[in-house]
């Protein structure tokens, strides 16, 4: 079953309010774990996790910026 416009908009709102920064903390901590590696490693280590969070949620994000398409149409 297909998520209305409305259910996306408030997924969107709590996977970016909670469910990023979460994510951030938990990559920190793998980042660390990992005896801190050089700074080019590190900074593509962080590329690649922060594209790896979003795909999961694309099909939430998709059309999220433009207006309701549900919405009566006022002429």
């Amino acid at each position: 079953m297909a998520l209305s416009y409305k259910s996306r908009r408030r997924w969107a709102l709590i996977i970016l309010l909670i469910g990023l920064p979460v994510y951030i903390v938990v990559a920190v901590s793998v980042v660390n774990a990992l005896e801190r590696p050089p700074l080019w490693a590190e900074l593509l280590i962080y590329v690649v996790l922060g594209f790896v969070w979003m795909m999961p949620f694309k099909f939430i994000f998709r059309g999220i910026g433009q207006a309701d398409p549900d919405a009566p149409q006022d002429d």
